[in-house]
């Protein structure tokens, strides 16, 4: 099989006959199978994806994002589902340019809020429908999006007063100790 033949993987054949135009791009090489979609049908193939019966990738792995300053659209946001049933993986890619949204994936995996709040803190990549979308490795104060490729690598950020939460004696174990 080619680096480009999808015609050996039923699971792109699936997803080509299903969604048709809405396929940007798609390739298999090895058992590594890549689909890239519009992001006006993202939500809707990642259900497909998660509940047809063929399909059963039940498993959201990771969601990252990858930035390319000098395409357009500058940002893939890139899935990675594992079906369980079929032992099968697959990596679902969307294009997206700097201050477009994506549908958020929380109501299909929970497991989603955490990666789709990492993303956003570090490429700056918004969801919509996100139930909380907010950072998450950065404080808030942080300036920028430290993983996009122009971000300055000398940059100062603001100082933020040190924080210190108040001890709570009924949840520190310390406490009791003395």
């Amino acid at each position: 099989m080619s680096a480009r033949d999808v015609s050996h993987s039923p699971v792109l054949t699936a997803i080509r006959q299903k969604f048709g135009s809405a396929v940007v791009e798609m390739h298999a090489f090895r058992g590594d199978e890549t689909v890239v979609i519009l992001p006006t049908k993202l939500h809707e193939l990642m259900r497909f994806l998660r509940d047809d019966p063929r399909m059963q990738f039940n498993f959201l792995m990771d969601i990252t994002a990858v930035d390319w300053p000098e395409r357009h659209p500058r940002f893939d946001v890139v899935y990675h589902l594992y079906s369980l049933k079929y032992n099968r993986r697959l990596r679902v890619k969307t294009r997206v340019d700097d201050g477009d949204t994506v549908d958020s994936v929380t109501d299909l995996w929970r497991g989603a809020n955490w990666l789709e709040r990492e993303v956003y803190d570090m490429f700056g990549i918004r969801f919509r429908h996100h139930p909380d979308l907010r950072r998450i490795l950065m404080y808030d104060e942080f300036e920028g999006h430290p993983l996009r490729k122009d971000y300055p690598l000398r940059q100062e950020q603001p100082r933020v007063p040190y924080r210190i939460a108040p001890r709570d004696p009924w949840r520190d174990p310390d406490i009791w100790n003395r």
